[in-house]
């Protein structure tokens, strides 16, 4: 049997996996596979000491999907994004209802800030 040693971090990006919200799952139906634009994209990356939602590593991208918790979290979330700018990432922040009113724009918001990052792949 062979044994891998797991992160914190790690173990919790493979429980958030599992427990995606409905607007995770649609989101990530649309960039998987290479689906939106050829970008790859990961979900529940550990990057430092935060799990990104989304993240196209080539592009350094991330892509986080608020729900109601985070009205009450800005300040963690303003860390959060410093941190990932500071890695050298560009942070797009929607809501969960966003992502499912208006996926194309959504969509579409992420494919431009892809495309302004670099060389589509």
């Amino acid at each position: 049997m062979r044994r891998t040693t797991r992160t914190p971090l790690t173990a919790i990006a493979r429980v958030l996996r599992a427990a995606s919200t409905e607007a995770e799952q649609r989101l990530w139906y649309h960039v998987r596979a290479r689906r939106l634009g050829g970008f790859k994209f990961r979900r529940q990356l550990a990057i430092g000491r935060y799990v990104a939602d989304f993240a196209c590593i080539d592009q350094r991208v991330v892509v986080e999907l608020d729900g109601g918790q985070h009205a009450e979290r800005e300040q963690v979330d303003l860390e959060r994004t410093r941190f990932l700018n500071e890695r050298g990432f560009r942070v797009l922040r929607f809501w969960n209802d966003q992502v499912l009113r208006d996926t194309e724009l959504v969509l579409a918001v992420i494919l431009e800030a892809l495309r302004e990052t670099g060389p589509s792949p």
